[in-house]
């Protein structure tokens, strides 16, 4: 990470480059506070388009994306938001060192971003990943849980502890097929194809399978199915739990309405043969079945929990419960995904992250701050504290 005196001020343009179904009020909360807001769509036409639907005509400018053109617009200290697939990351990455901008994303990072992340760097450009609903305002609820139990009970008192969380979109009316697809069909189904790693009864386990590790989740009084995710273990480090707690649980996954698992049997029967060419014509026909219209409304629930345990019998518990419902104007998944990315970009352009890497808030004291920021501008949730 580089010295923030070589930092690069941040200021003139933020280009947001995409307006698919993440993209929400967190563009017009940029309308507010940068100098110039530049829409970057497939044509100038839907760009435009996009912006009249969100009442920011006049607001933003629309520009047709492709990388060319992106990349002879980019001052120094601009700011680029990708809303783009992840693997187009990495590209736009190397645009933004070349041309001295900063970067922003929702998505999770990865080793192509990686690579580039001494080089922006040393040339005092702020890196923003992992800053939208899951992952970011998940990291900034497990953030602020474990800090506070490292504060009620001490790094040295917990002999053991159990972290959950656990986030999924769903429909608000459940249907009989306890979803609407609202993003890639093909993601969804491919990522149920991918092992997870987690901690269970204090042992790294794999689940080659995810969905068969699908378990009963109540929430709030309310039975949800959820099932563990991507791999959960580099992240015992990265929410900063003391070496010396033990994990008999540290999970995070995702959470469908309860009745998924048996309405999804004809498609996890699919999964398991394997057939990519099959797989692929399957994502097509259930999002043809059962899509997300303007007539639906979404709802996101985000619950993550830390239980922990003292050597003295000592016990501390904490939780958070994210609960929201999509109107007519907004998604619900378009709110918890654009907002912490808008107030993740704000902080790029007011100085107060660092050069190089960040991800969301990586302190529990910077992710009170957060948190604080987004209630005031109506991301709701609960916190519960037991001890």
């Amino acid at each position: 990470m580089s010295d923030d005196s070589a930092r690069v001020p941040a200021g003139g343009t933020v280009h947001w480059v995409g307006a698919g179904l993440s993209t929400g009020s967190g563009l017009a909360r940029l309308c507010d506070t940068a100098d110039r807001v530049r829409l970057w769509h497939r044509t100038e036409s839907r760009a435009a388009d996009a912006l009249a639907r969100r009442g920011l005509a006049g607001r933003a400018e629309p520009r047709a994306y492709t990388l060319a053109a992106l990349t002879a617009e980019l001052a120094p200290g601009d700011v680029v938001v990708s809303m783009l697939p992840a693997p187009e990351h990495a590209g736009i990455l190397a645009a933004c060192v070349q041309r001295q901008a900063h970067f922003a994303c929702s998505s999770y990072v990865s080793d192509a971003v990686v690579e580039q992340v001494p080089a922006a760097a040393a040339a005092g450009l702020v890196v923003l990943t992992e800053a939208g609903l899951d992952p970011g305002i998940d990291h900034l609820f497990a953030h602020c849980l474990v800090g506070r139990a490292r504060q009620a009970i001490g790094d040295d008192a917990v002999a053991s502890y159990s972290l959950t969380s656990y986030c999924g979109g769903v429909p608000a009316v459940p249907n009989d097929f306890k979803y609407r697809f609202s993003w890639a069909p093909a993601g969804v189904l491919n990522a149920l194809r991918s092992p997870a790693r987690y901690v269970r009864d204090g042992a790294e386990t794999v689940a080659e399978r995810p969905w068969e590790a699908t378990r009963r989740h109540v929430v709030d009084g309310e039975a949800f199915e959820v099932y563990p995710n991507r791999d959960s273990v580099p992240f015992v480090q990265q929410y900063g739990l003391p070496p010396g707690w033990k994990p008999q649980t540290f999970v995070r996954g995702t959470l469908r309405l309860e009745g998924w698992l048996r309405a999804w049997d004809a498609v996890f029967e699919e999964l398991k043969a394997g057939d990519d060419a099959r797989i692929a014509a399957l994502a097509g026909e259930l999002a043809a079945r059962y899509p997300t219209t303007d007539a639906d409304r979404d709802r996101v629930v985000l619950a993550v929990s830390l239980d922990a345990r003292g050597g003295d019998g000592r016990t501390w518990s904490g939780s958070y419960l994210l609960d929201l419902v999509g109107d007519a104007e907004e998604s619900a998944m378009a709110r918890c995904v654009s907002r912490p990315l808008a107030l993740g970009v704000r902080h790029i352009l007011d100085g107060s992250l660092p050069a190089g890497l960040n991800r969301a808030a990586e302190t529990a004291a910077r992710s009170e701050e957060w948190l604080r920021e987004l209630a005031l501008e109506g991301v709701e949730f609960a916190l519960r504290v037991d001890q």
